[in-house]
């Protein structure tokens, strides 16, 4: 039977159009029977076999597993989560009776345990953070202490911030349904009417928006929100697992500003944090917001049993990738393939898909297989991502809520925002980033205590290898901490000159920025000419306000538009930063199942012209990449032929042209392009060996011949950049790195792994403190791939500008070795336990 067919459903197999790639003849994975058991004393863990009854997960794996035989399942793991009863408590006896009942009628009969202890918190004037799992009901723990606080006193008012607008419409979906209209719960974000907005300064009470918004349209304007702030009592940061990295640090020096602009208007609001994914809720939260911070971690809530499942796709026997490396099977079709079924068997389901092209191509598949079973199923499978216009989005989440649609493909932008209870199946196609956005993603399921099904697909990636065949490193470890840098100069001096804008900076303004960093940039500033130096403070000395020129997303400037050049519809849009390497000329380009190929780009005008046309082939970009050390903040030499550096690094990396592939991954031909270069000033780890370890084939050296080394140490590089994810709270496409045999700075072979963002967002510094644990790890990814010369899984890498040439697999295996050795017997370096890093 084909793989993939229904035995079940009478009107036949899921078949898969004719030009779809062919079908595996053999799964070269690890067997469900070899590798079935899991850790943690509080998990049940059963091969489906041995299971006496099935829950509704069980039985939705055992679908999409229909038809493939067992000695070639691609399932490397599974594990049963049991269903946890629920732990109640009595209402808070200042709940006002009115807003107990309204609860009561939508279901909430008796909150839960860890709902009573946050309310009771809250409404005490603590400052508190929330951190119980997916569908744990966090919003009550604010919702309960503000809306009685809302009713009891007529004129105070209220803040909820998200980092999406999904999400904050959907929480104020929810409060409007209580039917308490003294409330005057409303939106202020980018899509807010300009002729309401004036309305929501005047009489809104509850403003829900997102940190963009507050950043731009609220705090340069303190003066015109003054009756708001005047009477500020609550300050709600939902999600704030999502604040991490650069982002997070300008999130926090946000939060500070608000703080400081609501102290001058006489106001001192309590902040309520809430995350299902946080390892260190009090410690996270206090470093956002610069207030210490009560955590409430005991979770009440009831939980449906669960059923986890590993999932590595086949390698295809009849297929070669890039310099002749085995390919294996897409995790974006796999994903398809796996919606296709669970749309069959009527399962609601979010399929998570790394790339907005994986999307709509998942969507697409999925569409053309179900129409061949029935005409009426692909209306009910969808695509959704981010850059889609705000009506598309509207219409799509409405879709979703109804039930018209039953499976959807998309990013990351559904793994917060629309609260879709019931769904039976998640599927994650591609690790994504973090442990933390993996367990959100996982949670989505089953969020009405009914049993679900979770199946982790595996990408063609050093570090997704890893995790299907080391279980116990996604499923038993905990989530990484949140790192972010507030001190960091490059968001630090940005936001003191926006604050400088908002009030003038005095020197008790040092403290709630951060100490003397805050005064060594406000230094900066004023010998720069930004700030003015007075009596009575700093002040701002432009007429033009500095927000405008903080992103706080880092993206760098305004979004790209993509527009259709003959009729001038504006399709979507693209972030500056990745601007050169998705949307260049020449680039196929995706939207909502349509191909369009782009015709130019304008960076200064911030557009894109594309036509439609539905080429054979996709592109992908190639870039020329050059590192130079700035500055070296941190050194260890082993004395042995092996020195560790932390520094600051100057990288520059232009696109010089794209390769034009088939589907299969045949190269057809490069084109050359003229894009400008770009410059970024960062920080970075890297690691220095000498010639006498890389070619001394004594025990302990590498015994690489010279024209090896390149190679080698290229290939280390990418497996590095893979794995390190797995000791610092960061994705693949958040870093980077160069490889050299003779690099000019340190003079030796060298391996920089850099942040991708200005001034670093506290990745490099992770791989710093465990170097040994992750090279250690990196050596493994590669040593247990069964390719035989290196492949997407061990060493390849889809962000190669040298088109992954050249790279040498068993030479990166030496080096890692020889470098390890080396680390391991020196003493007072980095590297410790892999603890240190999360």
């Amino acid at each position: 039977m084909r793989y993939g067919a229904s035995q079940r459903d009478p009107r036949g197999p899921a078949r898969l159009p004719e030009h779809a790639p062919k079908l595996p003849r053999r799964w070269n994975t690890s067997r469900l029977a070899e590798g079935n058991t899991c850790a943690g004393a509080d998990q049940s863990c059963a091969r489906l076999n041995d299971v006496r009854e099935e829950d509704k997960g069980q039985r939705l794996l055992r679908r999409v597993l229909a038809g493939i035989p067992a000695d070639e399942s691609p399932v490397t793991h599974v594990e049963h989560r049991p269903a946890r009863p629920a732990q109640t408590a009595d209402w808070p006896k200042w709940a006002p009776p009115r807003l107990v009942e309204a609860f009561q009628a939508r279901g909430a009969d008796e909150p839960w345990i860890h709902q009573v202890e946050g309310a009771e918190a809250v409404h005490d004037g603590e400052n508190v953070v929330v951190a119980t799992g997916t569908a744990s009901g966090k919003s009550l723990v604010y919702q309960l202490p503000v809306i009685s606080q809302l009713l009891a006193d007529p004129k105070s008012t209220a803040l909820y911030l998200s980092p999406t607008k999904a999400l904050a419409a959907d929480q104020l979906r929810s409060i409007s349904e209580l039917e308490l209209p003294e409330l005057r719960a409303v939106s202020y974000d980018g899509d807010t009417p300009q002729a309401e907005r004036d309305w929501v300064r005047q009489h809104g009470r509850w403003i829900f928006t997102n940190p963009d918004m507050l950043h731009f349209g609220v705090l340069p304007s303190h003066g015109r929100w003054a009756h708001f702030f005047r009477r500020l009592t609550h300050v709600v940061i939902d999600e704030c697992h999502t604040y991490r990295g650069v982002f997070g640090s300008h999130v926090a020096l946000l939060l500070r500003r608000l703080r400081r602009i609501a102290n001058r208007y006489g106001s001192d609001p309590v902040f309520v944090l809430a995350s299902a994914t946080v390892s260190d809720p009090a410690e996270l939260a206090e470093r956002l917001t610069g207030a210490c911070c009560r955590a409430i971690t005991e979770d009440g809530s009831p939980r449906g049993a669960r059923t986890v499942a590993l999932w590595e796709p086949p390698l295809l026997d009849d297929l070669v990738g890039e310099n002749g490396a085995p390919v294996r099977r897409n995790a974006g079709s796999e994903a398809a393939r796996i919606l296709t079924e669970l749309v069959i068997e009527d399962a609601r389901t979010l399929a998570f898909i790394r790339s907005r092209r994986g999307v709509e191509l998942a969507a697409l598949a999925a569409r053309r297989a179900l129409s061949e079973v029935d005409s009426t199923l692909p209306d009910r499978v969808s695509a959704y991502r981010g850059g889609y216009l705000p009506e598309d989005r509207r219409e799509l989440e409405r879709s979703l809520l109804t039930g018209e649609l039953r499976a959807v493909a998309t990013t990351n932008a559904l793994e917060l925002g629309v609260d879709i209870s019931g769904l039976d199946a998640v599927v994650v196609a591609g690790y994504p980033g973090t442990l933390a956005s993996f367990w959100q993603q996982a949670g989505r399921a089953g969020r009405d205590g009914d049993g679900a099904l979770v199946v982790f697909v595996a990408r063609d990636d050093p570090l997704d290898t890893y995790l299907v065949h080391h279980p116990p490193a996604v499923l038993s470890r905990p989530v990484e901490a949140t790192v972010l840098d507030p001190a960091n100069p490059y968001v630090l001096e940005p936001h003191l000159a926006c604050a400088a804008a908002e009030l003038p900076l005095t020197e008790e303004s040092f403290e709630i920025f951060g100490g003397e960093p805050a005064r060594r940039a406000v230094e900066a500033l004023t010998a720069d000419g930004v700030l003015r130096r007075r009596p009575h403070g700093w002040f701002w000395t432009a007429r033009e306000r500095p927000h405008r020129t903080v992103e706080l997303r880092g993206s760098g400037g305004p979004p790209i538009a993509v527009v259709e050049g003959e009729s001038g519809r504006m399709l979507g849009t693209v972030d500056p930063d990745s601007a050169c390497s998705t949307v260049h000329p020449g680039a196929v380009y995706l939207h909502r199942g349509e191909s369009f190929v782009v015709d130019e780009l304008d960076l200064d005008a911030a557009i894109t012209l594309v036509h439609e046309e539905s080429p054979d082939w996709t592109t992908s970009p190639r870039n020329d990449v050059d590192i130079s050390v700035l500055r070296t903040v941190e050194s260890h030499d082993t004395g042995a032929g092996v020195t560790v550096h932390l520094g600051e690094v100057e990288v520059t990396s232009q696109v010089i042209g794209y390769l034009r592939k088939r589907p299969t991954g045949e190269v057809l031909d490069q084109v050359p392009l003229d894009l400008p270069a770009q410059t970024l000033r960062t920080r970075a780890v890297w690691y220095t060996v000498g010639q006498d370890l890389l070619m001394g084939s004594a025990p302990g050296g590498a015994g690489l011949e010279p024209a090896r080394i390149p190679g080698a140490l290229h290939a280390a590089e990418h497996a590095a950049i893979g794995l390190l994810p797995l000791f610092a709270t960061c994705d693949r496409w958040d870093i980077g790195g160069v490889s050299t045999a003779l690099h000019a700075d340190t003079g030796e072979a060298t391996v920089f792994v850099h942040d991708g963002h200005p001034g670093g967002a506290g990745f490099a510094d992770r791989g710093f403190a465990a170097l040994v644990p992750w090279l250690a790890a990196t050596r493994e990814a590669i040593a247990s791939c069964d390719c035989p010369a290196g492949c997407p899984s061990c060493v390849q890498s889809p962000k190669c500008g040298n088109g992954n040439e050249p790279l040498d697999k068993a030479g990166a295996v030496a080096v890692l070795d020889a470098v390890s050795a080396v680390l391991r017997g020196s003493t007072g370096g980095p590297g410790g336990p892999p603890d240190r890093a999360r």
